[in-house]
Formats: C-alpha cells, sequence, structure tokens
C-alpha cells in the first residue's frame, strides 16, 4: 500500500512560523507534526510515503533523509497549487493499488486495521462536527456514503472528512481525478478531492465511512497550542531535570534544553537546545534553541534560534527573531 501525503500548502494562517519552515515540521508536544502522522500510519504498514511538496520542499526531504531514513520516502512538487486532487494526480505514476491519503495538517486517532478485507472501494474517516459549512463533508444512508459536499451550505450533514482516506484502487481515483479537471469542475481554482471521489460514487464505487475517536487541527496558532494540550494529556508529556525550577505537568522537556530560576508548565514544551532563564512560561512552544529570559509568557510560539528577553505576556516568533525590551 502507498500512503500519499500532500503537502504544498503555504500555510498562510500560521505565519510568522511558516515562513521559514513548511506547516508539517512546526513542533508540537516535542515532534514535529510530520512525525506524529507518521507515527499513526506506521500500524497500517505502507510500502512506502509518496510527499507532495511545494513552500520551502526541500526541508521535508532533509527531515524524511535524517529522521526517518528507513522509510521508502518518494517526492513530487507541486508548483502550482490548484487543489487536492491536482496535487495527487501528479503522483499518479506510483499509485496503482491500494492507496491511503492523509493531509498532514491534523492528527487524528482512528482505526487502520483491515484496510484490505473491508470489501468497499474505499473508506473515509470522518468526525461529527456542530458547523460542517468550512469542511467537505458526506452523507451516508444504510451505512453507505451516497454524497460527498465540499463545504456545504447547510447544517443538515455535519460528518466532517478529516483529511485520511483508503482507496482500494489508485488508479481508479487518478482517472477519476482527470475527469474532474477536464470539466474544469473546481472551487475557487482548486480541485477537491471529495468531487473527485463524488465522480467515482457516480461511476457505481461503495464507500463508508469510518469514525475517529480523535481529531486535532495544526492549522492555526490557536489550534496548535490545544493540539499539544491534548498530546501532552495523552503520552507525550516528558521531564527533564532543570536547575531551581519548577516544572508543572504536564510538559515536554527535550534532552539538552536547560530550565534555569523558572517555573515551567502546564502545557509547555521545550526543544532541544532552549533556554528559559528567569522566566515563567505556561500553554506555550518553545522550540529548538530558542532563548526565552525575564518573561511571563503564556498562549505563545517561540520560533527555532529566537532570543526573546524582556517582559511581553504572550508572542508568535518566527525561527531567528530577537526581540528585547529594557527591562534587565
Amino acid at each position: 500500500m502507498q500512503v500519499v501525503l500532500p503537502l504544498a500548502g503555504l500555510g498562510t494562517r500560521m505565519r510568522p512560523q511558516t515562513w521559514s519552515r513548511p506547516k508539517p515540521l512546526l513542533s508540537v508536544a516535542g515532534k514535529p507534526v510530520l512525525g506524529h502522522v507518521l507515527d499513526t500510519l506506521s500500524a497500517a504498514s505502507p510500502d512506502a510515503y509518496i510527499l507532495v511538496t511545494g513552500w520551502l520542499g526541500e526541508t521535508v526531504r532533509q527531515y524524511m533523509a535524517t529522521e526517518h531514513p528507513r522509510l521508502v520516502s518518494r517526492f513530487v512538487v507541486q508548483e502550482e497549487l490548484k487543489g487536492q486532487a491536482h496535487a495527487i494526480h501528479l503522483a499518479r505514476k506510483w499509485l496503482a493499488g491500494p492507496l491511503l491519503i492523509v493531509f498532514v495538517d491534523t492528527l487524528f486517532e482512528g482505526d487502520l486495521s483491515g484496510l484490505g478485507d473491508c470489501g468497499e472501494d474505499g473508506i473515509i474517516w470522518t468526525k461529527e462536527v456542530p458547523d460542517p459549512r468550512r469542511f467537505g463533508i458526506v452523507v451516508v444512508e444504510d451505512g453507505q456514503i451516497t454524497r460527498f459536499v465540499e463545504k456545504p451550505s447547510t447544517l443538515e450533514h455535519r460528518q466532517a472528512i478529516i483529511g485520511a482516506y483508503w482507496i482500494r484502487e489508485g488508479r481508479d481515483l487518478v482517472e477519476a481525478i482527470e475527469e474532474l479537471m477536464a470539466s474544469g469542475r473546481s472551487l475557487g481554482g482548486e480541485y477537491y478531492l471529495a468531487d473527485a471521489l463524488q465522480v467515482m460514487l457516480d461511476k457505481g464505487a461503495r464507500f463508508v465511512a469510518r469514525p475517529v475517536s480523535v481529531w486535532e487541527d495544526c492549522g492555526t496558532p490557536e489550534a496548535l497550542l490545544q493540539t499539544q494540550r491534548y498530546l501532552l494529556e495523552h503520552g507525550h508529556a516528558r521531564e527533564a531535570p532543570c536547575e531551581e525550577s519548577v516544572l508543572v505537568p504536564p510538559v515536554h522537556i527535550a534532552d539538552g534544553a536547560v530550565i534555569r530560576r523558572s517555573v515551567v508548565g502546564p502545557y509547555v514544551s521545550v526543544g532541544t537546545g532552549a533556554v528559559v532563564e528567569s522566566s515563567v512560561v505556561a500553554n506555550s512552544i518553545v522550540e529548538a534553541g530558542a532563548v526565552v529570559r525575564h518573561q511571563v509568557l503564556q498562549e505563545s510560539l517561540v520560533g527555532q534560534e529566537v532570543s526573546l528577553q524582556g517582559a511581553v505576556t504572550s508572542v508568535n516568533l518566527g525561527d531567528d527573531s530577537v526581540f528585547q525590551s529594557g527591562l534587565p
């Protein structure tokens, strides 16, 4: 089975963090978002990963080579952002046989077992949401998906597609995408995967929905911090020695981080080589190599190699930023 990971988006909602790193490589609970996704997908024992990259795609290649060298990784570049279906179509030469597609801006916990034994042409992982209008949704009748709708205008159907799909035969999906693009049917200039799946459905394909128990978003600063809270409460907390300091769990402190004369936590991750000194930090992400001194900080994202010294309460600083107030 092949796994396709579309990663080409610009991540504009996560700026300034994504000026220097693509969104899948932002850290949450001590690990890049992409790393958490790969951990989840390992349960399905895929043969290879196909990563569709765009903005800063070379950093994704480097990450896979250094952190996951044993995985079979293939790369495709989406130079024009024409949507999800277009991104998948770029990888068409590898898409024969069973296919798992996962969008790497959300983390989920769901059943990935028995995919080849389900007897259907596809499985769509979903979660019921209060307001489905910004999602793709499925309409289910008698256990079967009867319709896919991208960004519905009403609240009638609330089974949102979380961004994870299994397709029994990838070539059927490629054919449906080509038919979709030939028709010119797009939304805002983008070809959506839900519309390609509807093409398959109209030709007789059978799809079922499989609900997930957990679906956490990583697409905005607020959502990223919420996802970190969940992860730290569910097995991703880690403490380390510190100097004259108090750790308020749950936290994730990486090896090589220095915590000195500070109170850190709850819901904080501190990356390798980062320094937190004479500060109080809560509900924040302090990335590798950052320096935080004389702070009372909360609800913050502190990028790699940031220098933050002086009195503030909440920041969102991208990599290599420097902030100094007049305070010592």
